[in-house]
C-alpha cells in the first residue's frame, strides 16, 4: 500500500482545518472537500486509504455521497468511510452503517478516540496484513506512523515522510514519479512533476547520514525510484 491519503468531508472551514493539521501531524495525507459534490467528484476518480464523512454537507447530503460510493463497487467502492456528525440520533446512524458506513463519531468528539478510530479503521483495511514494513535497518510502524532506523526514530517533514513510506510498502520494487506525486501532493497544491526530486533529494542525504548498513533510494531512469538495503552509494541508473 502507498502512502495513506485521506478524504476530509467537512463543510466548516475551521474544524477541516483542524482536523486536517492533527491527521498530518499523526503522518497522514490529508485531501479536503468542502460540499458533497466535490467530495463525490474525488471519490469517482482519486483513491483514499480512508473517508472521514460529515453527513451535513452543501450540495449532496454526507448519506448520499456513501451511497454513491457504496454502489460503485470494485476497490474504491470498499474504501472505509468514518462518518462523523452532529447528526447524533439513532435512526441516522443505523441508516449509514446500514449505507455501508463502517464507523460513526458524533459530534462533539475527543481527538484523541477520532485517532484511535482512524488508525483502527486503517488497520483494518490491511487485511491483517504485517504493520511493519521494514528495509535493512530502517522500519515504518502503519499504525503509529512512525520511521526508526535501529532504535532511533527519523525526523522528517510530511513530505519527505510521505515519499519515504510509498517506497518503503514496495522496497525493492520501482515507484513511478508520478506515483509518488499523486501520493505527496494535494490536488491544489502548487507543483510539478520534478518536485519529487527534491524530496529524493533530502530523503537520500538523511538516509545516507545512516552510515553504513543503510538503506538508498536509486533512480531507474524512466522507469521511478527504488528503495533498496544500501550498496555503496545511491546512484542514478
Amino acid at each position: 500500500m502507498l502512502a495513506m491519503r485521506i478524504l476530509l468531508v467537512e463543510d466548516h472551514l475551521e474544524l477541516s482545518r483542524w482536523l486536517s493539521k492533527a491527521l498530518q501531524d499523526v503522518r497522514l495525507s490529508v485531501e479536503c472537500a468542502m460540499n458533497g459534490a466535490d467530495a463525490d467528484a474525488l471519490l469517482h476518480t482519486q483513491e483514499y486509504a480512508l473517508v472521514i464523512l460529515d453527513l451535513s454537507l452543501p450540495k449532496m447530503d454526507g448519506l448520499e455521497v456513501l451511497k454513491r460510493l457504496r454502489a460503485r463497487g470494485g476497490a474504491r467502492g470498499k474504501t472505509p468511510v468514518l462518518i462523523l456528525t452532529a447528526r447524533g440520533g439513532l435512526e441516522e446512524r443505523v441508516q449509514g452503517l446500514n449505507l455501508g458506513a463502517d464507523d460513526y463519531l458524533a459530534k462533539p468528539f475527543e481527538l484523541a478516540e477520532l485517532e484511535a478510530r482512524v488508525k483502527a479503521l486503517l488497520r483494518r483495511s490491511q487485511g491483517n496484513e504485517a504493520v511493519v514494513h521494514s528495509c535493512a535497518a530502517l522500519q515504518f510502524d502503519t499504525v503509529t506512523r512512525m520511521f526508526t532506523y535501529g532504535a532511533a526514530p527519523l525526523a522528517l517533514t510530511p513530505r519527505e515522510h510521505a515519499v519515504l513510506e510509498a517506497l518503503i510498502s514496495r522496497a525493492g520494487r520501482a515507484v513511478p514519479k508520478e506515483k509518488l506525486f499523486d501520493q505527496v501532493f494535494k490536488l491544489d497544491d502548487d507543483a510539478n512533476l520534478d518536485a519529487i526530486e527534491i524530496y529524493i533529494h533530502r530523503l537520500r542525504k538523511k538516509l545516507d547520514a545512516l552510515g553504513a548498513g543503510g538503506v538508498a533510494i536509486t533512480t531507474l531512469r524512466g522507469i521511478g525510484y527504488v528503495l533498496d538495503a544500501k550498496i555503496g552509494n545511491s546512484t542514478d541508473r
